[in-house]
């Protein structure tokens, strides 16, 4: 049977302003970014392909949509390129925040063979992060949200007490630690578990008070946010950018401005990581906004202000993110001693230099962001495995750029140790598949101790993802 073209498609390449060489080019971005190494090799004879009537996988089609709606600002779907086969991911769950609670809790069971179908579940997995449409909900949204939080009617017999949130708390903790040590492939499923089962029953249960009812939906949001940045630290970025929508939504039924902050902070940490500029910065500021800096504790508006630093920083506004580092320094110095969440115990002097050097690297301040990575290093406290070999990573990473190889190997070495105890994380992954890149022209020189660490990284390589 003769193949119709594809006009649809044609035309929207066409409106973007792109060759089909740099539509694959662009294509094969998005998809390195979320994990679809098979993807790596599409190239202009693929576009082709498609333009001319060759129908994509859902998988593909998926990637191709998120390409095209990041240079033209705006969502694209598979009808408007003439792929009405396919189903639309953004009608499977949307940006989170805008779909209905108890609809959103159980879509969460992506992987957990619960609460949606495979192809739902699969087009989820297969998508890239967005980074079109709006990234902050308008300011209608937030009191419109509570109110149907307050008037939503339970959907069980289940009466929530003060023990129902008392164990949401306890599994935050419990999570987290298991994240900070381990990475966020660490528990991730048991955590995906508990969502959609005791946090979902929870949630639609009779709730007797007011109090109750916040103290339980923003006990919910923590535990949701959490699942979306075990899922950034994996790699999942789709899924990530969908959990923190949720937990944005929680937070704003438990009219909770602070928690919102926090998760806003997270969804730009993670814009940042995957070089998405202009929509890091709204998510940066947007964390910022109403209530969520003013009345959050001093350890969290550092928190909030460093992330905004590395914002700033990436968009090229340097004299502005060097003001932002400076607050969130003085914020930090207002924290020993003042109350805060939970959520922030691990941001300390260690964490801020951490992130300060990395806005700094950005900046092109190469031995500024050394010194800091190094005070990272040397007041990281032990539990936090996961980042300590980030820090180490990137450090090494720094040293490498600015020609001290051997110092590099030796921090890479030190990386290498703390990884190998155990730590499952894609931001791991990718930080020794770049220190291996790294090396890549030393070993062509023949660097005995460069060899050494490649051997290790790339046997590192086979237990870390």
């Amino acid at each position: 049977m003769p193949r119709t073209r594809n006009n649809a498609l044609a035309e929207v390449i066409r409106e973007a302003g792109w060759s089909q060489e740099q539509t694959a080019a662009h294509f094969r971005r998005a998809a390195a970014e979320a994990g679809h190494a098979e993807l790596l090799r599409v190239a202009r004879t693929h576009i082709s392909q498609w333009v001319l009537g060759s129908r994509p996988d859902i998988k593909t089609a998926s990637i191709l949509c998120e390409t095209l709606s990041r240079r033209l600002g705006r969502a694209v779907t598979p009808a408007q390129i003439g792929l009405d086969h396919m189903p639309d991911p953004d009608q499977l769950g949307g940006p989170g925040w805008d779909v209905a609670t108890m609809i959103a809790l159980a879509d969460l069971a992506h992987h957990g063979g619960q609460g949606m179908d495979m192809t739902r579940r699969q087009v989820l997995a297969d998508s890239a992060y967005s980074a079109a449409g709006a990234a902050v909900p308008p300011e209608t949204w937030w009191g419109k949200t509570l109110e149907e939080a307050r008037s939503r009617p339970a959907l069980s017999r289940l009466t929530v007490t003060p023990a129902h949130v008392e164990a949401l708390r306890d599994a935050m903790e419990y999570f987290s630690r298991q994240d900070q040590r381990l990475g966020g492939r660490a528990g991730r499923g048991a955590l995906t578990s508990y969502l959609t089962n005791d946090v979902a029953a929870f949630v639609s249960a009779r709730i007797p008070t007011e109090k109750l009812r916040t103290e339980l939906m923003s006990a919910a949001a923590e535990l949701v946010y959490l699942a979306g940045w075990m899922s950034f630290d994996s790699g999942d970025h789709a899924i990530a950018q969908r959990h923190f929508g949720i937990a944005l939504r929680l937070a704003a039924e438990a009219d909770n401005g602070p928690l919102a902050g926090h998760i806003l902070r997270a969804a730009a940490h993670q814009a940042v990581d995957l070089h998405h500029p202009a929509r890091a910065l709204e998510l940066a500021e947007g964390s910022l906004g109403q209530r969520r800096y003013a009345q959050a504790a001093p350890r969290e508006r550092a928190l909030l202000g460093v992330v905004h630093a590395r914002a700033l920083a990436l968009a090229g506004r340097r004299k502005d993110a060097r003001v932002a580092l400076q607050q969130a320094e003085g914020d930090l110095t207002q924290a020993d001693g003042a109350d805060a969440p939970a959520r922030v115990t691990f941001f300390g002097e260690a964490a801020l230099a951490h992130e300060t050097a990395a806005a700094l690297r950005d900046m092109g301040d190469l031995p500024a962001a050394e010194a800091q990575f190094r005070h990272s290093v040397r007041t990281r406290a032990l539990p936090y495995s996961r980042t300590h070999a980030v820090t180490l990573g990137y450090l090494g990473a720094v040293q490498a750029q600015q020609g001290h190889v051997d110092a590099a190997c030796a921090t890479w070495n030190r990386a290498l140790d703390v990884i190998s105890a155990g730590v499952q994380s894609g931001r791991v992954y990718d930080t020794v598949v770049q220190m291996r890149r790294t090396l890549s022209p030393v070993l062509a020189r023949g660097g005995r101790t460069a060899a050494e660490v490649d051997f290790r990284a790339r046997e590192v390589l086979r237990t870390v993802g």
